[in-house]
């Protein structure tokens, strides 16, 4: 229940904060429909009031986000003054269904992680940009932006490109608007940003359905019926539940900013355009930029395709070609203003095009055809729907569909069609040159092209629904076809949506309750800095967010900002099976897979997996992990000091059946042991670690087979193993 009651209240807190510059920045002739615009006006407003603090070096929004709920209330008062309080309620009646989409889609996005956990958390299908956002967000939550103790000022590991503290570097190159919305949401309802990320991606994909009925009304102008179906679609897209479930807020932020800027764009070309014109849609487009400059500022580049599109072939066609620039001027103008308020984001686009031609980020996606176009893929990784030809035979009923429809459209003159094209004709290009590049060089740009596809996807899903027009027929078959093909396309994304709803239920990825623990290590006064040794990127990143007030190195290149170095630290904060223990205070067990170890210390050392073992294996819902051996299987060992280290080692393991091993002591005895198919303690005899390097090895006496429904050949299961220096 506290999932709903979260989501909802970040939903109307957004709606409260963009009511009045809604009121105030919606152009007059459009002026009572005003309500489109509260979700994108909010989430913008928010995000200025966060940069704006940044800036002027308060403390975090822990300090000010109560006080900036006067900025709202104040715009509200002046909107409604200006628009009129009984009209303005009017209008949003008017808008009922729209908002009735709104909710039903946020509460069905908020059950899986109901189901994922009583409690609030994060959850996520495989991407770890839901660690990343949290992490800025405690900066702007908690930080000033002239503080450079702990993680923040370290420079030697947070350095990127002309970037030297971590604060910058959310201001200048990575997403800063789903971590100022974090921040300022987090203050005002007492949450944690590893409480709030899915809540919030939650909130955005589906507050995005407005905007997406207003292109298909505004732009494509349909019917409110069929504008209300497209919106309705949007909310089942199998394509904006995969970005929810990566936590790909920097995206959904983007897609409806875009789709302002493209109705915007389209408006002013179809008025005789004057300067007052402009004037009145400065606002819209202000929004939108501000949405695409906050997260992702990289895609301004490409905002303006579907307008342009738009304009530029009229003017061809035309030759009017000083109302284009006039048209270029009015967009251009407030992106200019827009990009003087956020001077830092614009002033990192170049380093960000640099980090993208240096790091393959991503992975890859399958491509869509055109049934994909309308959301008809499998979740939850997008494929195509692959038993019985089912995949071409969903793509040629869209093909036909969109076909007569097109063909239909230029008979009878219909110039709707020629928005339909604008809208959708250069995205896919973009995105198929995407695909190509990815699929020639063997690279990740099936990622890019996807997440081109999905920022577009507001303006992309009506031009798709083209097909609907063939029910201005006056043949009753022809409108009974596009109703069934109407619910069948819903049906599709439903099953679709509904596989990644199931995946979600059960995430691949959770903050649970063991790594949230780790927030302990950062209220102890005398760890002053960490290496963090743990293996999986996801634990890795959320531990970096727990621990900012600490110093902290990495062993491998961990996301942005988060560079390999030596590992300066002076306690290591281990993750996995195997826990080194040291005499006294020397070693802390913080929970049954983390730790703490002093590398100052004299009897310290280091143990990990070496060569022979399988991928580590976790039971969902649980804490429970292990790894299986094959038929050798070698712990390896650092001493860093001069001294040779006395220790013992004990196994919590079991094996296939009964079965004995050769064990290989660090200093070169052998042992046998015996382990059985029953879950036990194995104890090692005490041995000698030499200084450097050194390897215990375990090898099964007798030949390993695959047992049963397995093809590994399985050796020794190990739960955990206990690694214990002796006085």
């Amino acid at each position: 229940m506290i999932h709903l009651v979260l989501a909802f209240g970040i939903l109307l807190h957004v709606l409260f904060w963009g009511a009045g510059l809604a009121l105030l920045a919606t152009p007059r002739a459009w002026r009572r429909f005003w309500p489109v615009l509260i979700a994108p006006a909010g989430l913008a407003l928010q995000s200025l009031v966060v940069w704006a603090g940044a800036f002027a070096n308060f403390p975090g929004t822990n300090r000010y986000a109560w006080w900036s709920e006067i900025v709202p209330l104040v715009l509200l008062a002046l909107g409604g003054r200006r628009r009129g309080w009984r009209a303005a309620t009017g209008d949003v009646g008017r808008f009922g269904l729209v908002f009735a989409i709104v909710a039903g889609n946020l509460a069905v996005l908020i059950l899986p992680l109901w189901f994922a956990s009583r409690g609030l958390t994060t959850i996520s299908l495989g991407s770890c940009d839901a660690a990343d956002y949290a992490a800025g967000a405690r900066v702007l939550q908690e930080f000033a932006h002239a503080d450079r103790g702990g993680f923040l000022g370290l420079t030697e590991v947070v350095r990127v490109m002309s970037v030297d503290n971590f604060f910058d570097f959310w201001l200048r190159l990575n997403h800063f608007t789903p971590a100022a919305l974090l921040a300022l949401n987090g203050t005002i309802f007492g949450c944690a940003p590893h409480e709030l990320v899915s809540v919030l991606a939650a909130v955005l994909f589906a507050a995005t359905a407005p905007v997406v009925f207003w292109v298909s009304r505004a732009v494509m102008r349909y019917s409110g019926g069929v504008s209300l179906f497209v919106a309705a679609l949007y909310a089942l897209s199998p394509i904006g539940w995969y970005a929810f479930g990566h936590a790909a807020m920097g995206q959904l932020l983007a897609a409806p900013g875009i789709a302002l800027v493209t109705w915007a764009g389209v408006a002013l070309w179809r008025v005789r355009l004057t300067w007052r014109h402009a004037f009145a849609w400065s606002g819209v487009l202000a929004i939108g930029y501000a949405l695409l400059l906050g997260g992702y500022n990289f895609i301004l580049l490409v905002c303006w395709v579907p307008a342009v599109a738009y304009a530029g072939s009229l003017v061809l066609w035309t030759g009017a070609w000083a109302r284009f620039a006039r048209w270029l001027l009015a967009m251009i103008a407030p992106l200019a203003v827009c990009g003087l308020v956020f001077a830092a984001r614009v002033a990192g686009l170049t380093e960000r095009f640099v980090l993208f031609q240096t790091y393959d980020f991503g992975w890859k996606i399958p491509a869509f055809t055109p049934e994909g176009w309308l959301g008809m893929v499998s979740g939850p990784e997008l494929r195509a729907w692959s038993f019985g030809g089912l995949r071409w035979a969903l793509t040629a009923i869209v093909v036909a569909a969109l076909g007569v429809a097109f063909v239909r459209a230029i008979a009878q003159r219909r110039r709707n069609a020629w928005t339909a094209a604008c809208l959708a004709v250069p995205v896919l290009i973009g995105y198929e040159y995407l695909e190509s590049r990815g699929a020639r060089l063997g690279t990740n740009a099936s990622y890019d092209a996807y997440k081109l596809f999905a920022v577009f996807y507001p303006e992309l899903l009506p031009a798709f629904c083209w097909w609907v027009t063939l029910r201005w027929s006056r043949r009753l078959s022809e409108w009974f076809a596009v109703v069934a093909l109407a619910l069948f396309v819903l049906a599709f994304n439903a099953v679709g949506s509904g596989m990644i709803f199931w995946r979600l239920c059960r995430p691949p990825l959770i903050v649970d309750g063991e790594l949230r623990q780790l927030r302990k290590v950062e209220a102890m006064p005398d760890v002053k800095s960490v290496n963090l040794l743990v293996p999986d990127m996801w634990s890795r990143l959320w531990a970096n967010e727990f621990l900012l007030r600490k110093e902290q190195y990495f062993a491998t290149h961990t996301y942005e900002g988060r560079l390999n170095t030596p590992l300066r630290g002076d306690w290591d904060l281990r993750a996995g099976l195997i826990a080194v223990k040291l005499p006294g205070e020397a070693s802390r067990q913080i929970t049954a897979h983390y730790s703490l170890v002093n590398v100052r210390d004299v009897r310290t050392l280091r143990a990990e997996f070496g060569e022979g073992w399988f991928a580590e294996e976790q039971l969902r819902g649980t804490t429970e992990r292990w790894r299986w051996s094959g038929a050798t299987g070698a712990l390896r060992f650092e001493n860093p000091h001069a001294q040779p280290l006395r220790v013992v080692c004990t196994l919590d393991a079991r094996s296939v059946g009964e079965r004995d091993f050769d064990v290989v002591l660090a200093d070169g005895r052998v042992v046998r042991v015996h382990a059985g198919e029953a879950r036990a303690k194995i104890a090692l005899p005490s041995m000698t670690v030499p200084p450097g390097g050194s390897t215990l090895v375990l090898r099964a006496v007798l030949p390993v087979a695959p047992p049963p429904g397995e093809t590994r050949a399985l050796g020794l299961c190990v739960f955990g193993a206990t690694i214990e220096v002796q006085e």
